[in-house]
């Protein structure tokens, strides 16, 4: 049996071989290993952009929620696609644009230029703040790794970890933006057909959709879908759409594929592709934590299992094991975003420029490769604590980083006023709010999503810091103006 399960791994892993090294191209500058050269078609940026969105989170974190809490958050997913569309609709093709017109490869070398800070303090608030929230994303998805590598083989949880680091970094350590964009258009695929395909053959299993029908009914599963026909009803259905959802524009994994597309015209056709992708697998994800209340009417040990148990008690371990390699296609495409972002930033936001300014491209690339290491040494002692469950430790990254970078990048885009101090505003009080408020909740018996606040809050500074300090932002832009 374990032979079985190990081959099927090793069969997944294989394809993923393939399709890197197909994919690879020697020689690389630094643009085309942080950005691919801006040269992806508009199928590799849907479906790169979205697989780097979905970690083990669709497998082992919403519907774990929904099987826990009942059907209140489905507006999760719903909050998450309304926001998806309006981040392809109004941030996309801003953000191609400009971040080509400013030669920038990453969110801070974005807001420096934007708000003409010279001092490098923008750039160094936006890769701390990076560092602190990604390696925590990262480690979430190492988690849920080190969880499925237990589960399927026993092995300790700490050696289940190691092996996950070891699946993980190579694709991109190898062959950075390029590849992970083609492993990523695979694994899209790959994960919308398990996700698809689990929950329904899981609902022949248990005799058909009546009879899964029949025991949500029995748990009530739908009377919290609105909690309350009342005004705090609907603020509570409000918080949780806008909790996740407003946390896309904050979110660089997922932004930066939206500025390595080739042509800016084709973002339209990527939106609709990209849509479809996140519909059906959000719905899907539903559907299974939906089954697995009825799969598990008896309870289950682990309630982050739910798919894992599901799957191996329905499929022969070969077949078992090669559906749950979907987990690690999963982990692959998520972390890798996030480890080429915050390794870019190291990059080009320290090393480059401040400590190597006149560093060479071949010098750049091999840093690039080196941060990759750093990043996930990091992440993996930090999953190696298991502080808490994968959804919230994504909950917390993901607020994090909405509340520090998405009130900024719309004021970026879209506003002429604001300025590098309202920058500096936004960031800090983003970021510091995101840390401090689920204290404050547990403090004041509260319970307001942490990304409201945050965002709310580093909008509101980012806005009146830069009109308290218009005048003084005006004088030191024409500064720049003149000495250029």
């Amino acid at each position: 049996m374990l032979l079985s399960e190990l081959a099927a791994i090793l069969l997944y892993l294989a394809i993923l071989v393939g399709i890197a090294i197909a994919s690879f191209k020697k020689n690389q500058s630094s643009d085309q290993f942080i950005l691919g050269g801006r040269s992806l078609n508009f199928w590799l940026t849907a479906l790169a952009a979205h697989a780097s969105d979905m970690s083990s989170w669709i497998f082992m974190g919403y519907p774990v929620v929904l099987f826990a809490t009942g059907s209140v958050n489905i507006w999760l997913a719903v909050g998450l696609t309304l926001f998806m569309y309006i981040n392809w609709q109004y941030i996309a093709p801003k953000i191609r644009v400009a971040t080509e017109k400013y030669n920038a490869l990453t969110f801070s070398t974005f807001f420096e230029s934007r708000f003409h800070d010279t001092s490098g303090a923008l750039r160094i608030l936006t890769a701390i703040m990076s560092l602190i929230f990604y390696t925590i994303y990262i480690s979430a998805s190492f988690y849920g790794l080190g969880l499925l590598l237990e589960t399927l083989f026993g092995f300790p949880y700490w050696l289940g970890l190691i092996i996950g680091v070891l699946i993980v970094t190579p694709y991109l350590f190898f062959g950075g933006y390029l590849t992970l964009a083609w492993t990523d258009f695979f694994q899209g695929l790959f994960l919308l057909t398990v996700i698809l395909f689990v929950p329904f053959i899981a609902t022949y299993h248990l005799g058909g959709w009546g009879n899964v029908s029949a025991q949500l009914t029995k748990v009530k599963f739908f009377n919290n879908l609105i909690p309350s026909y009342s005004i705090g009803g609907i603020i509570t259905v409000f918080f949780i759409m806008m909790s996740w959802g407003l946390g896309y524009f904050g979110q660089p994994h997922i932004i930066t594929k939206f500025m390595g597309i080739k042509n800016p015209k084709e973002i339209k056709k990527s939106k609709y592709v990209g849509m479809t992708w996140q519909v059906l697998i959000l719905t899907s994800a539903t559907f299974v934590g939906m089954v697995a209340i009825a799969y598990f009417k008896d309870g289950i040990h682990d309630q982050q299992l739910i798919f894992i148990d599901m799957v191996q008690s329905i499929f022969n371990p070969f077949v078992g094991t090669f559906i749950l390699c979907a987990i690690i296609g999963a982990t692959i495409t998520h972390s890798d975003a996030q480890i080429l972002v915050l390794s870019s930033s190291l990059t080009e936001d320290f090393y480059r420029r401040i400590l190597r300014k006149q560093a060479s491209s071949k010098e750049l690339v091999l840093v690039s490769r080196l941060s990759i290491l750093f990043v996930s040494i990091i992440a993996y002692f930090i999953a190696l604590q298991r502080f808490s469950s994968i959804f919230r430790l994504v909950e917390y990254a993901w607020f994090g980083l909405g509340s520090a970078f998405g009130p900024l990048l719309i004021f970026a885009l879209y506003s002429k006023s604001a300025n590098k101090y309202g920058a500096y505003a936004g960031v800090i009080s983003g970021g510091l709010i995101a840390a401090v408020w689920p204290v404050v909740n547990d403090l004041l018996s509260i319970d307001i999503p942490t990304l409201i606040p945050g965002f709310a809050i580093s909008s509101f500074l980012i806005w009146s810091v830069s009109h308290l300090t218009k005048q003084k932002g005006q004088v030191h832009e024409e500064k720049i103006i003149d000495h250029q």
